[in-house]
């Protein structure tokens, strides 16, 4: 009897925390910020699409330096070219913890002076930040605002179009300025520079976790550092970082490629990007070279 009286004296309540439930879980099913192109894309969604939103294959994972550097319709390696703007091995552990891509037979690392700082700003719409009982729409209120507000302005107009929101990942082409290049080695020495190993702890971790997750799904792991525009000084913290990652890369027997310092600043877009005309295709063959002379992965 009780409980019949505070249904019923609470009905509205209770009928509209019901409807708001529902209503999140069907927005939920319908997930508009990967199946509507009224809603801004992110890069893991955006590797996503371009694979024909296949989940699984052999990976080239990294920050932006791999996408700009890494063409994979010109490579013979047939990696599926995962660069995430902002990303991090932390992300890559929370894509495989989470089972949102199934990496088979080789998983290739780009690390670059960015890829492991705990700091870093990143791209709150990955999907592995939702946490499991925020409201869909509250998560991402800011992308849902921007959409309404658009369609309210097109209905005013009396039509239902949209600006379909980009779905390809950004590019480098041509080359910065002197002017610009130092400005912003500047802006990254301000921001990081003084940065000490305990600022990779979270990264560190996160290697860890991936070598003993390669390690039990027999994962062929190779790891690449990146190129870095060498006409500039390494940023501080880099000479103790790859000290440390070099370490766990040797003990676990993981094949290594350092590029750091291998290209001309003409072959660069800035201070961490290769160019598209030259520099991209460069690395993209030098990566092939060095795959290949390692076997073929083994599918056992």
């Amino acid at each position: 009897m009780k409980a019949a009286a505070f249904f019923k004296k609470n009905s509205f309540v209770l009928g509209l925390l019901l409807a708001i439930i529902v209503s999140d879980l069907l927005i939920s099913w319908w997930n508009p910020m990967v199946s509507s192109r009224r809603f801004y894309k992110n890069d893991f969604t955006k590797t996503l699409y371009h694979h024909d939103w296949s989940q699984t294959g052999p990976v080239f994972f990294g920050n932006s330096s791999v996408t700009g550097a890494y063409i994979e319709e010109k490579s013979e390696s047939h990696l599926v070219e995962m660069g995430l703007s902002y990303g991090k091995l932390t992300d890559l552990k929370n894509i495989l913890e989470k089972d949102l891509y199934q990496v088979q037979d080789e998983l290739v690392i780009g690390i670059d002076v960015h890829t492991m700082l705990d700091a870093l700003e990143t791209d709150p719409t990955y999907p592995w930040f939702k946490p499991w009982y925020q409201p869909y729409v509250y998560t991402y209120r800011d992308y849902f605002r921007d959409s309404g507000e658009e369609f309210a302005r097109n209905l005013r107009k009396g039509n239902l179009s949209y600006e379909p929101r980009w779905i390809d990942k950004e590019l480098y082409p041509g080359r910065k300025d002197d002017a610009f290049l130092k400005t912003k080695w500047t802006d990254y020495d301000q921001r990081f520079g003084a940065m000490t190993l305990k600022d990779f702890k979270d990264n560190l971790d996160a290697l860890t976790w991936i070598l003993r997750y390669a390690d039990e799904h027999k994962l062929s792991l190779r790891v690449i550092w990146m190129p870095w525009n060498k006409g500039y000084a390494d940023p501080p913290y880099v000479a103790s970082l790859k000290q440390t990652v070099n370490a766990q890369l040797q003990a676990a027997n993981v094949p290594t490629l350092d590029l750091m310092h291998t290209y001309d600043p003409r072959y660069f877009h800035d201070l961490v990007h290769l160019n598209r005309e030259e520099g991209a295709p460069l690395f993209t063959k030098e990566v092939d070279t060095w795959l290949k002379s390692l076997g073929k992965p083994s599918k056992s």
